[in-house]
C-alpha cells in the first residue's frame, strides 16, 4: 500500500478527463423530462373532444392524473438506474433530490387520481362511492393489481418521506424501497387495458416502449453490469485498518481496476459477500486516489451495515457499483480551491485534496481532536508542497463560535476560492449559509449527499 505515500504520481495518475461543458446533461435530462410531461398532456388533450358536467371535469381529471402518474412512475426509476452520464454528469445527490421531489409529486397524482375517478365515475353511474370503489377494484381489468401497486407505492412515499426515513437504518428503508419496483409493474397493465387514452395505436406503443426500456435500462445498469464487472474485477477485501473512534479503511484488491476509470471524489455501492452484508449495496466515497492495483475506502460505523465492515477479513469477496458521482476536479472552474469537511465527509476530499491542482486549502471539522481523520496523510500531502494547506476546526459549537468568522479567520480570502463540501446534513446547510454570506456564488459551492 505504499502508494499512499506517493501523491505525486497519484496526481499525475488521477487526472480528470475533459467532460461536457457544465449543466449541459442537467438541463437536457430536464428537458427531455418536460417534454415528456407536455407529450403526456397532448394524449389527453387529443383524445377529449369536450368536456361538460361536473361528471366529466371530474373523470377528465383523473385521466390526467393517471396520465402523468404513469409517466412519473418509469422516469423515476430512471432516476435511480444508475446510469454512468447522469451519475457522473449530473451527481447522485441531485438526482436523488429529483426522485425525491418527484414520489411527492407521484403520490399526490396517484391520490388525485383515485379520487377523482371514483368520484367522477359514480356521478356518471348513480352509485355511492364506495359502491363505485368496490366495482372499480373487483370488475374493472386488471384493477385488482393496480390497486396493490398504488397501495405499495403510497407506502413507498410515506416510508421516504423526510421525518420518516430519518428512524430508518439505511438498510431497512433499501429493502422497503425495493417494493416501488413492484408497485410499478402491478400498476402497468390496467394503464392499458382501463386508459381510454392509450388503449391503442401509436400511443399504446410509446407507452410500452417507456415501461419497457426502462425495464432493459434497470435490469443492464443494476443487475447485468455489476454482474459482469464482478466477474471481470474479482474484487476481494485486502485490509481492514483502523483509523479513529468507530473509524475504518478497507483496501480493496482486485483485477484490471484502472479499467473502472474512477476519480478521486466519486463512491461506489458496495455489497460484501456475507451472510450479514450481502443483501445491501451502501454507497461508500474512494478516500485516495484510485490505484490500478487497490481502491481505499473509509467506513464510519452509523449503522448495522457500516459498523460490521470493521469485522471484514481478508479474502472476503466484493461486489462493486460505480463509479458514481460529480464531486470531482469536473466541477471546477478554475482559482483557488476549499475543501471543507466534517466527520466522515472528509473521506472523498482527502482524495481530491491529493490530487487537485493549483493552490487547495482542506479544513476539517471535528469536535475532539481524535475525531480528526488522517491528520498525518494530509500533512504528509502538505508537505509535498504545490500550495497545500490543512487545517483543523477543533471544538463544540460554542467553542468555535460563528462558522462563517472561523472559516474568515483561516481563509482570509475566502470569497474567491472554489469549495468542494461534505459532511453531515446539519453542518452542510450552515457551511452553505457561511459561505454564501462570505460571497461565494452558489455555482462555486459544490456537494454531495445521500440523505433523501
Amino acid at each position: 500500500m505504499t502508494a499512499l505515500t506517493t501523491p505525486g504520481r497519484a496526481a499525475r495518475r488521477a487526472a480528470p478527463r475533459r467532460g461536457l461543458p457544465p449543466d449541459a446533461v442537467r438541463r437536457g435530462a430536464l428537458a427531455l423530462i418536460v417534454l415528456g410531461a407536455l407529450g403526456v398532456l397532448a394524449l389527453w388533450w387529443a383524445d377529449t373532444p369536450r368536456v361538460a358536467g361536473a361528471a366529466d371535469w371530474l373523470t377528465g381529471a383523473g385521466r390526467i392524473t393517471g396520465l402523468l402518474a404513469g409517466y412519473a412512475a418509469p422516469v423515476l426509476l430512471l432516476l435511480m438506474a444508475r446510469i454512468p452520464l447522469l451519475e457522473r454528469e449530473v451527481g447522485a445527490d441531485r438526482m436523488a433530490r429529483w426522485h425525491a421531489f418527484g414520489g411527492r409529486y407521484l403520490v399526490s397524482l396517484l391520490t388525485v387520481h383515485v379520487l377523482t375517478v371514483i368520484w367522477g365515475y359514480a356521478l356518471t353511474s348513480g352509485q355511492g362511492l364506495w359502491n363505485q370503489g368496490v366495482e372499480i377494484v373487483f370488475h374493472f381489468p386488471d384493477m385488482l393489481k393496480a390497486s396493490a401497486g398504488t397501495l405499495l407505492l403510497l407506502g413507498t412515499g410515506a416510508v421516504s418521506a423526510r421525518a420518516a426515513r430519518r428512524r430508518l437504518s439505511y438498510e431497512a428503508w433499501y429493502y422497503l424501497h425495493l417494493a416501488g419496483y413492484l408497485a410499478v409493474a402491478l400498476g402497468f397493465g390496467h394503464q392499458l387495458t382501463t386508459g381510454a387514452d392509450l388503449a391503442d395505436g401509436p400511443a399504446k406503443a410509446a407507452w410500452s416502449l417507456l415501461y419497457v426500456g426502462t425495464a432493459a435500462v434497470l435490469g443492464w445498469y443494476r443487475l447485468l453490469r455489476p454482474f459482469l464487472r464482478d466477474r471481470r474485477h474479482r474484487l476481494r477485501v485486502a485490509e481492514v485498518r483502523p483509523e479513529g473512534a468507530g473509524v475504518v479503511s478497507v483496501f480493496l484488491t482486485g483485477r484490471r481496476l484502472d479499467e473502472l476509470r474512477a476519480e478521486p471524489g466519486q463512491f461506489f455501492r458496495l455489497q460484501f459477500l456475507t451472510p450479514q452484508l450481502r443483501w445491501a449495496a451502501n454507497p461508500y466515497s474512494l478516500s485516495a486516489p484510485p490505484h490500478p492495483h487497490f481502491l481505499r475506502f473509509t467506513v464510519k460505523g452509523l449503522g448495522a451495515h457500516s459498523a460490521a465492515v470493521a469485522a471484514l477479513g481478508p479474502g472476503t469477496a466484493v461486489r462493486v457499483e460505480g463509479p458514481y458521482g460529480a464531486f470531482t476536479a469536473r466541477r471546477r472552474h478554475g482559482g483557488p480551491v476549499l475543501l471543507l469537511g466534517a466527520g466522515v465527509g472528509v473521506t472523498p476530499l482527502r482524495a481530491l485534496f491529493e490530487t487537485l491542482p493549483g493552490p487547495v486549502t482542506l479544513v476539517q471539522r471535528a469536535r475532539l481532536d481524535q475525531d480528526v481523520l488522517f491528520r498525518h496523510e494530509l500533512a504528509a500531502v502538505a508537505a509535498g508542497g504545490r500550495g497545500r494547506r490543512v487545517h483543523e476546526l477543533l471544538g463544540s459549537r460554542e467553542q468555535v463560535g460563528d462558522l462563517g468568522a472561523a472559516l474568515h479567520r483561516l481563509v482570509p480570502d475566502l470569497g474567491r476560492h472554489e469549495v468542494f463540501l461534505c459532511g453531515p446534513e446539519a453542518f452542510t446547510a450552515e457551511a452553505v449559509r457561511a459561505l454564501r454570506a462570505a460571497g461565494v456564488r452558489p455555482s462555486r459551492i459544490h456537494h454531495e449527499s445521500f440523505a433523501l
